[in-house]
């Protein structure tokens, strides 16, 4: 399964980061093409940008992406958002299966993944077949959430990736 993680933090080498290439893995990508977008910068405030092009192409040619920020004010990043917004209309996704992800720091924006950005993937064209996903930032790699998730979720996600678990 071809896999990216799409990482919304403006931070680089983040637990985010690290929790979107940890739940790709899990869910059965051998490797995971990592998209920093805090590296394309003021790139993506403009159009035509070839660093934008390349990592949307990373993206699009992707069987499963695991799209993932922090919760910054209740909601995910504008870097997130900002990257998003490069994708046309109501297909610029279509045939990528997503997994909403967000990291915090409490359980107050456990919702968030499913109730603002969820919308916007789907919105763009993405299949998201599962929950999104919540994850704290103390420990999204050993969470007994995480291992929940997955052993809901993997399968759906296997079968919407084109790939039989």
């Amino acid at each position: 399964m071809k896999a990216v993680a799409v990482v919304g933090n403006p931070k680089r080498a983040s637990r985010t980061a690290e929790a979107a290439q940890i739940v790709a893995r899990a869910l059965g990508a051998e490797s995971v093409e990592l998209i920093e977008l805090t590296e394309l910068g003021p790139a993506l405030l403009g159009w035509g940008d070839p660093a934008v092009a390349e990592a949307k192409e990373k993206v699009k040619d992707a069987d499963l992406a695991v799209i993932a920020s922090p919760t910054y004010k209740a909601t995910y990043t504008g870097l997130l958002k900002l990257f998003l917004d490069h994708f046309e209309g109501q297909t610029g996704l279509a045939g990528v299966t997503a997994v909403p992800l967000m990291l915090g720091a409490g359980e107050a924006h456990a919702l968030a993944p499913d109730v603002l950005l969820k919308p916007v993937l789907v919105e763009i064209g993405a299949t998201c077949p599962t929950a999104g996903l919540y994850l704290l930032d103390r420990d999204y790699g050993e969470s007994a959430r995480l291992r929940a998730w997955l052993e809901q979720w993997a399968d759906v996600v296997h079968r919407a990736a084109g790939r039989e678990s």
